[in-house]
C-alpha cells in the first residue's frame, strides 16, 4: 500500500462549495537542519476558510495538491476509545527531509531519512472557540511501541529513545501511534507540513509582523535580527522557528517557547489578511498551502480541509493555551528530557475530559529561556 493516496477530483469551476518552574541548563550546539513550525497546517487551513465563502474558483486544481496518508487503516482498532464529547485532538507534526529544496532551507546531509523534530498537539474544545496546544519536545526519551508504516513493513517496539525517532522509524502511522502511547488519547486527525512549503507560505502572506525584545542572531539558522519591531519574510520566518542558538540556553525547550510565540503571531496574520478583493493572492495563498501539507485521509480533499478549518476560525491567540509537555532534563545527558509522568497524567486527563490544562501541570518542570522574547 502506498504510503500516500491522492484524493479524489472535486467541483469543476463554478461549482457551489460545501456549506458549512525549573530552568533550562545550556545545552550542547546541534546541528541546523531541524525541522520548521508546524503551525503552517494552521495556515492552510486559516486560509482556505477565507477563501471558502465566495470563491468556487479555488477548488479547481487545489484537491490534485493535497496528499493524504490513511492512519486509520494502518493503525487498525487497537488504538485509544474515541471521546464523543465535542471536541477534536490534532497531531501537527513536520517533515523536515533533507532532500529536494528543504536540504537547501534545512542544510544537513541528504541521507533520505526525514524527522520531526517538531510536534503539536492541538486540542480544540467543544463549541470550537478555544485551543489547547502541547508541544512534545523532540529529545524526549520514550519507549516507542510497535508498529507498522504504511507500506506493510512492522517496526520493533525500542526503549529510551528519542520522541522524534518514531517518524523517522515508521512515518505518519508509527508517528501517531507513539504519541497515543504516550497519552492515552486518540488523534482524531492528522496534519504535516515541511521546510519549503512553510517558508513559501509566509512570503505568500506578506510575512508575519513580530516584536523581539532581545536581538537574535544565529548565523546556522541564518537569522539576524535587531530587538524591536519585524514583518518576517519567509526565510526569516523559518530561520526563527529553527534556531535554538540564537537566544535563550540553546535547549529545544527554548526553541519550543519561539515556535508557540510565532504560531500566535502566524494564526493573527492570517485572520488580518484581505484575500477577498484580491483572487490571484488567495489563489497563490490556497495553492501553496495545499501543496505544503499533508493530512490524514479523512482531511485529504479541499472540501473536507475547508469543512474542518470552518470549525476553526472561531479560535483566535486569545483563546489558545500554549504548553510544553512536562519534562526534566535527564541527569545522565543534559541533550535529553524525560517525562515528568505525574504532571504529564495531569496534561491528558484535562484534555480527555475537554478540560483546561491546570497551571499545576507545568509547574516546576524544564523549560527554555526564550519566553517572551518574541510577541505578534
Amino acid at each position: 500500500m502506498s504510503a500516500e493516496s491522492m484524493p479524489e477530483s472535486i467541483p469543476q469551476p463554478g461549482a457551489q462549495p460545501p456549506g458549512r518552574g525549573g530552568r533550562g541548563r545550556r545545552r550542547k550546539p546541534r546541528s541546523a537542519g531541524r525541522k520548521a513550525l508546524l503551525a503552517t497546517a494552521w495556515t492552510a487551513a486559516g486560509v482556505l476558510v477565507l477563501g471558502g465563502a465566495g470563491a468556487g474558483f479555488l477548488y479547481f486544481k487545489l484537491n490534485g495538491n493535497l496528499h493524504s496518508v490513511d492512519i486509520d487503516q494502518v493503525l487498525g482498532k487497537n488504538r485509544p476509545t474515541k471521546i464523543d464529547n465535542g471536541s477534536e485532538n490534532i497531531l501537527v507534526l513536520g517533515s523536515d527531509t533533507r532532500s529536494g529544496s528543504n536540504k537547501k532551507l534545512g542544510g544537513g546531509t541528504d541521507d533520505g531519512s526525514a524527522r520531526s523534530d517538531t510536534a503539536m498537539i492541538v486540542h480544540v474544545y467543544q463549541g470550537h472557540k478555544k485551543a489547547s496546544v502541547v508541544s512534545i519536545p523532540r529529545d524526549t526519551l520514550v519507549d516507542r511501541p510497535a508498529c507498522t508504516d504504511t507500506k506493510g513493513t512492522t517496526h520493533p517496539a525500542a526503549s529510551a529513545v528519542m520522541f522524534n525517532e518514531a517518524y523517522s522509524t515508521g512515518g505518519a502511522a508509527c508517528a501517531v501511534k507513539s504519541v497515543e502511547s504516550l497519552t492515552g488519547i486518540r488523534m482524531d486527525h492528522y496534519l504535516e507540513v515541511d521546510f519549503a512549503g512553510f517558508q513559501r507560505l509566509i512570503d505568500d502572506l506578506g510575512g508575519v509582523p513580530v516584536t523581539t525584545t532581545k536581538a537574535i542572531a544565529d548565523p546556522q539558522s541564518h537569522l539576524d535580527l535587531k530587538a524591536g519591531t519585524h514583518t518576517l519574510d519567509g526565510q526569516q520566518a523559518l530561520g526563527l522557528v529553527r534556531t535554538r542558538h540564537g537566544v535563550g540556553d540553546g535547549s529545544d525547550l527554548g526553541r519550543i517557547q519561539l515556535q508557540q510565540a510565532f504560531v500566535k503571531a502566524l494564526l493573527g496574520q492570517v485572520k488580518s489578511v484581505g484575500v477577498f478583493s484580491d483572487p490571484k493572492k488567495l489563489y497563490d495563498l490556497a495553492d501553496t498551502a495545499t501543496k505544503a501539507v499533508t493530512t490524514d485521509s479523512d482531511l485529504g480533499s479541499v472540501n473536507s480541509l475547508v469543512d474542518f478549518a470552518d470549525g476553526l476560525k472561531g479560535i483566535d491567540s486569545r483563546h489558545m493555551t500554549m504548553v510544553t509537555m512536562p519534562v526534566q532534563y535527564d541527569p545522565a545527558d543534559p541533550n535529553r528530557v524525560l517525562l515528568e509522568k505525574s504532571k504529564a497524567h495531569l496534561v491528558w486527563d484535562a484534555l480527555k475530559n475537554d478540560r483546561p490544562i491546570p497551571r499545576s501541570a507545568t509547574k516546576g518542570t524544564a523549560t527554555g529561556e526564550a519566553d517572551g522574547v518574541v510577541s505578534g
